[in-house]
């Protein structure tokens, strides 16, 4: 009891005792629950319509979409710039795809298979010609071809053959994509003809709208440009300014968060002593290139950006200021070092041939693979025996499990796939097809099989070329990027505010540069490679922040960043700088133009405008339909337009009409119709496709309403 009672004597004690346990426990558990939260945003690239997607999901995405850029393009890798637009791409459909699900789905709107495979079946859409399923005779897309590779995936999936596996399956992916793709775009195509039908046309409206645009009016103009008069005899105060904002204010509204920064960027480039050097290195290039039987060995320990492939191919495969020599080239001997200012780099060239081969082939083929090499060889001189002596060609790949279908290859593809594999095997194929003699059965022996070759066809030849390229960047050495190095940071380290930097940069030899309205959806920063980190650095940042230095670009940039300002989503304060720039151009724009209509006011007559110091001249062929064109301001004019549309024939105008840059007066001098004869069901159509454009715009508007989080600066 003794012990209660001293409890309960220290009560307000304990109770202050244990509120703050609980505080100091809730608050950790808060922020525990903020860190989890601001950890979990972290790992998300974006959010649509309150749904997030990881940087997993995301990257599965782009990874798919860069295997068919691959296989359209014919190449390995993709360069930055097609990685950032591949990024933009997926981002941009997924969302897309997210919005118009949602509304499709509240209208009850859905793709059925019956209606994608009238698509297949029609074989005009765009992205069904970019497939490998389309008759190379029609140039339309073949249904049947599709269904006939579908059957052979299925058939070969347990094929002994991995390379044919491996084929089969990238051109299954492809076509997935392509599929899904068609599915998203027939949607968003019918929700937007659901919009488009909400616009009414009809025969009325189809007249007047044919007059709007057919009939012409000729006008005596006399205009009054508002750079007559000097901005300086305009006076501007605060209230117009508030007045003109309240008026535009709509124009001012951004939906996501943008920052403006200032920067100085420098570009380590060679010296004198870097270029001498490199000149020195290609003299010993063309002297081994020169003795070199096989070049390829000097190419390789070269570091040469232009591989050796050691086959013809077409010129297009060179860089355009290597495939410029071609043609004044003799076979043999190496070029002189040549410099290109198209990439500041130094080349040589040697042309070991040139031959004439077909652009596009047809072929078959069979590929035959067994437990050992000798006993797939020894298959394959059977099968090549029994094709001599005329067996039937696709009674024998189906025997192996294949079609012996014929299948159409570009040189473009058939080139592309040995640049991205320049293996022997890869090779002999190529070579086998490319220079394969019309209907005449090569057996190429690979590495771990055979394969048998017909060409079938060929048309569209051109001449090929096979050279040996030495070609290398023009680059500082070492030292002189620690020399650059240094200085720049020696810089930084001593004008550690945005205040410092703006005062002596010019003085230390640096220029600062301002960058306005960056969003979270940039790539990069003042278009210089690899400067993400430089780019999550300003959105994470505070006004007035100057950021590490940033090494960035090829290796050869050096970049200090301050992070001016903040602009938040929602309405650009007033007085913002680019806001107040804005409303003072358009409030000077009116004031002139309440001088000018004033001083116009009672001119009747375009001799009257003359006198009172308007620059006149004659303008033909306005309609209602389009913003006339005016010389004499240098200006599209729409008000104008309507303005001409409402004054009869021979008439004077009114009213001075205030344009977008001048007061102009008018006189209609004319008036005629366009040749051609109204038609109410194509001017109809005419407007029915006007709608759908309409309609178009809808993107917009689902994007302001759709809660759209863009955080890939953080990962991409």
């Amino acid at each position: 009891m003794a012990a209660l009672g001293k409890i309960r004597s220290r009560g307000l004690i304990l109770i202050c005792i244990i509120g703050f346990g609980l505080f100091a426990f809730i608050a950790e558990e808060l922020f525990r629950s903020c860190e989890s939260s601001r950890n979990d945003q972290r790992q998300q690239v974006g959010e649509v319509l309150g749904e997030k997607i990881s940087v997993q999901d995301f990257q599965k995405l782009l990874d798919e979409y860069q295997e068919v850029i691959k296989m359209q393009q014919g190449t390995e890798t993709l360069s930055e710039e097609q990685l950032n637009q591949v990024k933009d791409m997926v981002w941009n459909t997924y969302v897309q795809s997210k919005l118009v699900e949602k509304e499709a789905k509240e209208l009850g709107l859905t793709v059925t298979d019956t209606e994608l495979q009238d698509v297949l079946k029609a074989g005009t859409n765009p992205m069904l010609l970019q497939t490998p399923f389309v008759n190379q005779q029609t140039g339309r897309f073949d249904a049947a071809s599709l269904q006939k590779f579908l059957a052979d995936f299925k058939a070969n999936k347990a094929a002994v053959n991995p390379q044919m596996q491996e084929q089969y399956q990238k051109i299954y992916n492809y076509w997935t994509f392509i599929e899904k793709t068609l599915r998203q775009q027939l949607l968003a195509q019918k929700y937007q003809g659901l919009l488009a039908h909400c616009f009414l046309s009809n025969p009325v409206e189809a007249k007047m709208a044919f007059e709007d645009e057919n009939q012409e009016s000729q006008i005596n103009l006399a205009a009054f440009p508002y750079s007559d008069i000097a901005d300086n005899k305009v006076t501007v105060e605060e209230s117009d300014l508030k007045a003109k904002y309240d008026q535009l204010k709509a124009r001012f509204y951004q939906p996501m968060e943008s920052r403006d920064i200032k920067y100085v960027d420098i570009e380590v480039s060679a010296s004198p002593a870097d270029r001498a050097a490199l000149q020195k290195e290609f003299a010993g290039y063309r002297t081994q290139l020169a003795a070199a039987a096989d070049p390829a060995e000097v190419v390789r320990k070269s570091g040469s950006l232009v591989e050796y492939i050691g086959v013809p191919v077409p010129r297009q495969f060179f860089p355009q200021d290597v495939a410029a020599q071609f043609d004044s080239m003799a076979v043999g001997a190496p070029s002189a070092v040549k410099e290109s200012t198209l990439d500041n780099s130094l080349t040589i060239v040697r042309l070991l041939g040139k031959v004439s081969l077909p652009d596009s082939v047809q072929f078959r083929s069979i590929q035959i693979g067994g437990e050992t090499a000798a006993k797939a060889s020894a298959t394959a001189d059977s099968v090549y025996t029994a094709l001599q002596g005329g067996a039937d060609f696709e009674a024998l790949a189906k025997k192996y499990g294949q079609t012996g279908a014929k299948t159409w290859a570009t040189a473009q593809q058939l080139v592309g796939s040995l640049m991205q594999s320049n293996t022997p095997d890869q090779k002999s194929m190529v070579n086998a097809v490319r220079n394969g003699e019309v209907n005449k059965y090569n057996l190429v022996k690979l590495t771990q099989g055979s394969i048998i070759v017909q060409v079938t066809a060929r048309k569209a030849f051109s001449e090929n070329y096979t050279a040996a390229v030495i070609k290398k960047t023009n680059d500082f050495s070492k030292d002189t990027y620690r020399t650059a190095y240094n200085k720049f940071a020696s810089f930084v380290s001593a004008n550690s505010t945005g205040a410092d930097i703006e005062k002596n940069a010019e003085k230390a030899g640096y220029r600062l540069q301002t960058l306005n309205d960056m969003t979270t959806s940039t790539h990069n920063v003042a278009n210089i490679h690899s400067t993400r980190e430089a780019l999550k650095w300003i959105f994470e940042a505070k006004e007035g922040e100057v950021s590490p230095m940033y090494e960035c670009g090829d290796n050869n940039h050096l970049l200090v960043v301050v992070l001016d300002k903040i602009h938040n989503a929602g309405y650009r304060d007033m007085n913002d700088a680019q806001v107040k720039e804005m409303l003072k151009a358009e409030v000077i724009r009116d004031k002139k133009a309440e001088q000018l209509m004033a001083k116009v006011k009672g001119v009747t007559g375009i001799s009257a405008a003359k006198a009172k110091g308007a620059k006149v001249s004659m303008v033909n062929q306005v309609t209602f339909a389009a913003p006339v064109f005016v010389p004499l301001t240098g200006a599209s004019e729409p008000a104008l337009s309507g303005a001409v549309a409402a004054t009869k024939k021979g008439q004077f105008s009114t009213h001075a009409v205030k344009g977008a840059a001048g007061v102009y007066l008018f006189q209609v001098t004319g008036r005629t119709m366009r040749p051609g004869k109204f038609d109410d069901k194509a001017q109809e159509a005419k407007l029915a496709q006007r709608a759908m454009q309409y309609a178009g715009n809808y993107m917009n508007e689902l994007y302001l309403n759709g809660n759209v989080v863009d955080n890939r600066y953080l990962f991409f």
